[in-house]
């Protein structure tokens, strides 16, 4: 089973955290340059991948690194999107996969990924995640249901194999619009944050590195 399914249905029966303060500019979820994995717990799914906190030049950023592998790190937060639709952050492929069938069971791995997951109570089909990928593949902008989930947890190609190894990316993404354009629907709460890098499906070794990550209101 892919680490996609697995997560949106582990997620399913937890509880949430208090609601951030919604009048703030902006609602840190993953605040790394503070050497910080507060309120981030991981999830292994087959095998393990590797994620420490490093100081790299000025700051501290936390890689990620794996060997045939899938774990993830996640922050359940309720975000409300009518206020904060804006998700944040950065990202760098150290080592990238070679070109997978990312709509397939077996192409379905990611050098880097930053899941946005509505819960659907008790209830799977209601849950809906999108997932926001570096692809090895698809073209950027590209959309596509997973392989193993299907249409509950669709894939959005926000980087591409025409992108750079090495180079910082600097994120934004209306999460609110994209959750009405990919579902059709006006979801206005998100209530996890995750990230993964994964080659669990590819038997592949790769590596990603990730900034900070934050909702803001602009």
């Amino acid at each position: 089973m892919t680490a996609t399914l697995l997560f949106i249905t582990f997620f399913i029966p937890f509880s949430l955290f208090a609601a951030q303060n919604q009048r703030e500019m902006s609602i840190p979820i993953g605040e790394f340059s503070h050497n910080t994995l507060a309120g981030w717990e991981e999830k292994e799914f087959s095998g393990k991948t590797h994620y420490q906190l490093v100081k790299e030049d000025d700051r501290v950023i936390l890689q990620a690194s794996t060997n045939a592998a899938a774990s993830g790190l996640f922050k359940e937060v309720e975000i409300d999107l009518s206020t904060h639709p804006y998700l944040n952050w950065e990202w760098r492929a150290d080592k990238l996969h070679p070109p997978l069938a990312e709509r397939t069971k077996a192409g379905d791995d990611y050098v880097a990924r930053i899941y946005v997951v509505v819960k659907g109570g008790l209830f799977f089909w209601n849950t809906r995640a999108i997932n926001y990928v570096w692809a090895s593949s698809e073209k950027t902008n590209s959309v596509w249901p997973n392989a193993f989930a299907g249409k509950n947890a669709m894939l959005l190609a926000v980087r591409s194999s025409t992108d750079k190894q090495g180079v910082w990316y600097r994120e934004k993404r209306n999460v609110y619009e994209d959750m009405k354009a990919i579902f059709g629907e006006e979801i206005k709460t998100i209530h996890v944050v995750a990230i993964m890098t994964d080659s669990d499906n590819s038997k592949d070794s790769v590596a990603a590195s990730y900034g900070d990550i934050s909702f803001t209101s602009n």
